[in-house]
């Protein structure tokens, strides 16, 4: 990897998953982390997280690249591929693996809920199962299936893993890691790398220093700090943006049928992504103007 010091300036990023164009709550979260790091005079960038293959069609990368272009956009540096970065992710969870953080596991998704109801739990986290540490000590013949981050907080002992973090806009958070998650996957049993290891090497690879997201992603913050500081790189700041949600109440996404982005009126599309992020109405009449505006209206500057 690359000198993961800290930089002294702002640094951003926005990092869309290419499984299909950009739908308005993707556009709040592009603009809301343009704005920052405009408002803080730093630089943005953009991170194409096609980590996860099967999910991306051909072509969406260019879509979503392109729909960003039409609302002005634009990242200060090329935009990168998680897909080309698999010797970094590798060389990360080697370090991992050798610090004795990291391990084989050799548990199906079945063998994980027989566990759970074993030890009389039925607690599950956002449809997944929190993982008892079955293959923490040892497969105990079992062949290994993908590789797990251990979330205790000593090598030593099973002592509970408390995170503790302040967001810029939530204000003080924590999370019991080792009870609420469990130990993370690193690699999966498909031999994709998962999402927690690509974006935690990425970002400290690319020298982020301010994470601006939506808040569904509040909850990934505790393991990806766990991860950060077992890998012995910088942790950056984070800021979690409201989310935007449909007539059903569920936050908007790819998922629950959110319809692509409609940007036959830029200046509109951009006017209704700033409404969400609780900026006032601006009287501009064009959208480069419009985002003029913005970064001076921004509420979350100066970065603390």
């Amino acid at each position: 990897m690359a000198d993961a010091g800290r930089t002294s300036r702002y640094v951003g990023r926005f990092a869309p998953s290419p499984t299909g164009p950009l739908h308005e709550g993707s556009l709040v979260a592009a603009l809301a982390s343009w704005l920052d790091a405009r408002a803080h005079g730093g630089r943005w960038l953009i991170r194409i997280e096609d980590v996860d293959g099967p999910r991306c069609p051909p072509g969406a990368d260019a879509m979503v690249l392109s729909q960003l272009a039409q609302v002005n956009l634009l990242p200060d540096e090329p935009p990168i591929w998680q897909s080309t970065r698999g010797a970094a992710y590798q060389a990360a969870l080697d370090r991992l693996v050798a610090s004795g953080w990291a391990y084989p596991c050799g548990c199906s998704r079945k063998a994980i809920a027989e566990a759970i109801a074993q030890q009389g739990q039925t607690r599950a986290r956002h449809g997944e199962l929190v993982y008892p540490g079955t293959c923490r000590h040892g497969l105990r013949g079992l062949p290994a299936r993908a590789w797990r981050l251990r979330t205790t907080a000593t090598l030593q002992d099973e002592q509970d893993r408390r995170i503790d973090w302040t967001d810029r806009r939530l204000g003080p958070q924590w999370q019991d890691l080792t009870r609420e998650v469990g130990d993370v996957v690193l690699k999966r049993a498909d031999g994709l790398w998962a999402y927690q290891l690509a974006v935690v090497v990425d970002d400290a690879w690319q020298q982020v220093t301010d994470v601006v997201r939506g808040e569904d992603l509040a909850d990934n913050t505790p393991r990806q700090m766990h991860l950060l500081e077992r890998l012995g790189l910088p942790c950056p700041t984070y800021l979690h943006t409201p989310l935007v949600r449909g007539a059903n109440g569920e936050k908007l996404s790819k998922q629950n049928g959110a319809q692509a982005l409609d940007l036959s009126d830029p200046l509109a599309a951009l006017r209704r992504a700033g409404e969400a992020l609780g900026l006032p109405h601006l009287a501009a009449a064009a959208s480069g103007e419009w985002l003029g505006q913005a970064v001076k209206a921004w509420p979350y500057r100066p970065r603390q």
